[in-house]
């Protein structure tokens, strides 16, 4: 499938509905950056994802990575589209332009990172991981190790990746084995086994700085005894240039379900030398500024995903015949009509756009935080904005790779048997955005960081900032009878998400199981609110607008761009309240139904 980037809809998130151009003014460090520049970068990143890496999409599926006592070699085609990737300037959008970046926004990479991972999210991979380390590497690094890898870094001549998973230790990171014994010349040398390494190992780069995490030998147990590390494919000269191998090697690549053209590395450390980067046995604080670089960037796959599972049914849907509309006739020169004039195909359609719309509000309502807290320079605010990031990340991640899951195999499904049949790109998108919803916290993670850790974790303190968001905004609006179908529902589910919330801290006191129990369900159910407030605040623009061109337009304006924007944004604001937000129903009453049913059963009786 050939990817068509949706600059109208990139457009009005980030100008109409979120404000950027004021929304950069209240922040200095962006102060100058206008709306025309801003859509001179998505024009750019639009071309380059479509003429570039979309094409490269399937044949990098098809071709994979190819493995070679020890090197890794990228599809054909990635090394020249990396290079160019790089010359565009896409790999220093964000970074600090004292190390060679550009100083752009997050929220302005977001939406270009949306348009790379929705052409070709393995291509994708490669240059964000990088983001990661440069984020670790700028918070945590000494000065001198950030004059020695970041400029390499941002420019992307250098790429860098987390190393944290061990084959017995995936998300507890607590019983990792790997080992940093120090060396006289105040270095490390690092011992261990890494394994599931995104971009680990490939031929883009001339080097690859990886952030690991280890043990020293007299460091205390669990969490608190882990320091990170990095430590360098080759090891660097005082000049900057890349001197000897180190002691770092890939010993295998995954053969996966997906993402074929992004390398899954084993990565095997013999004695390499490492350099701590931040305090002894605080590693893993230190890696969280990588992993919610990450988790932003797994939200945006899940929103990738809805889009090229929509663009993909819809122009089949279009195109494919399959017997009469039930309603009569609908394209008479035809020997049947398309199917999408079915209503179960438009269902899928639907929830494919709703979903794809959604996400993409949301990605850039959370990365517009994520702005602040970056250049924020009122405290208060820094702190709002980080603790409203430090919400909404899990629920991005875990919802968006959720419902991004979701729209993929309605895309199967909307092909029919052509869906499961390669040439489609349909069932490589379902293959592909599979793991998003496993690396950087399974969903059942991102569920117990939100309700355990995040809301009951801070007594309900960062709930209430975003419920408080969510009321002020229906305050507004009550009495607007026009957006009453909108705005009522949402504040039942507003006050029913504390009231929910309220319960299950309850009963926690007297089983902690409520919460294990409770979570997913109540990540679910958090998600499903969030894109309801964000497709009300969307449907109240559309139909400002709408009222504005309605004095305007003649009696075609239902074909009128504009128009027809504003109007479809609506009628998918309806869709999504109608048929995909009732959903919420089903998980308040499991998670009602408490965690007897779940944890009744001996473990033993589980083989009967």
């Amino acid at each position: 499938m050939q990817y068509t980037a949706p600059l109208r809809d990139i457009r009005f998130v980030m100008h109409e509905l979120l404000d950027s151009q004021a929304h950069y003014q209240n922040l200095p460090s962006y102060g100058d950056l206008d709306t025309e520049t801003i859509n001179s970068y998505l024009e750019a990143a639009a071309d380059f994802a479509q003429t570039v890496i979309s094409p490269l999409n399937r044949t990098g599926d098809i071709e994979g990575c190819r493995f070679d006592n020890g090197q890794v070699f990228t599809p054909t085609g990635f090394k020249r589209a990396y290079e160019q990737y790089c010359e565009l300037g896409f790999s220093a959008l964000t970074a600090e332009p004292e190390y060679g970046g550009m100083g752009l926004p997050t929220s302005l990479s977001s939406a270009v990172s949306e348009m790379m991972g929705t052409a070709n999210w393995s291509f994708a991979m490669y240059p964000g991981l990088s983001h990661g380390a440069i984020a670790t590497i700028e918070h945590h690094g000494t000065d001198e190790q950030k004059a020695i890898y970041l400029e390499k870094l941002n420019t992307g001549v250098w790429s860098g990746t987390m190393c944290l998973t061990e084959s017995h230790a995936g998300s507890d990171l607590g019983i990792i084995k790997t080992r940093a014994v120090p060396n006289d010349d105040g270095s490390y040398a690092i011992t261990g086994q890494k394994i599931f390494i995104s971009a680990g190992e490939h031929d883009l780069t001339e080097n690859i700085i990886h952030i690991v995490l280890a043990r020293l030998p007299d460091a205390p147990a669990g969490t608190k005894g882990i320091s990170l590390f990095i430590v360098p494919k080759f090891l660097v000269n005082a000049d900057g240039s890349v001197g000897e191998r180190n002691g770092v090697v890939c010993g295998s690549i995954e053969h996966k379900m997906g993402i074929k053209a992004s390398a899954t590395c084993v990565m095997n450390f013999d004695g390499a030398t490492g350099y701590l980067i931040g305090p002894k046995n605080r590693g893993l604080n230190a890696m969280f500024t990588f992993m919610n670089v990450a988790r932003i960037g797994t939200a945006i796959q899940g929103l990738a995903a809805s889009e090229f599972a929509f663009q993909g049914s819809l122009a089949y849907a279009k195109d494919r015949g399959a017997m009469r509309a039930l309603s009569g006739i609908k394209e008479p020169n035809k020997a049947a009509d398309s199917i999408i004039h079915h209503p179960a195909v438009r269902n899928m359609l639907l929830t494919q756009k709703a979903f794809a719309e959604g996400g993409r509000a949301l990605v850039y309502y959370l990365s517009q935080f994520a702005d602040v807290v970056a250049k924020g320079e009122n405290p208060a605010e820094v702190k709002f904005a980080d603790e409203m990031l430090s919400l909404l990340t899990p629920i991005a991640k875990a919802f968006l790779t959720e419902t991004g899951y979701e729209a993929a195999n309605h895309g199967v499904q909307v092909y029919g048997g052509h869906g499961y049949i390669s040439e489609w790109g349909m069932e490589q998108n379902v293959r592909d955005t599979r793991i998003a919803c496993l690396y950087e916290g399974t969903t059942e993670i991102q569920s117990l960081d939100l309700l355990g850790r995040k809301v009951l974790g801070s007594q309900g303190k960062m709930l209430a900032n975003f419920t408080k968001i969510i009321h002020k905004f229906c305050q507004e609006h009550a009495e607007n009878d026009e957006v009453g179908a909108f705005v009522r529902p949402l504040i039942k589910l507003n006050k029913q998400w504390s009231d929910v919330t309220a319960r299950i801290a309850m009963q926690s006191t007297q089983n902690p199981e409520a919460i294990g129990a409770a979570a997913v369900d109540y990540l679910h159910f958090s998600g499903y609110v969030t894109l309801a407030y964000l497709w009300a605040r969307m449907a109240v623009l559309a139909k400002q607008k709408l009222a504005t061109l309605d004095a305007d337009l003649d009696s075609d304006k239902s074909v009128h761009g504009d128009y027809g924007f504003y109007d479809a944004k609506v009628k998918t604001a309806e869709f999504y309240f109608a048929k995909l937000l009732p959903r919420h129903a089903v998980h308040i009453a499991r998670i009602n139904a408490g965690e007897d049913s779940l944890m009744a059963m001996h473990i033993e009786q589980f083989a009967f």
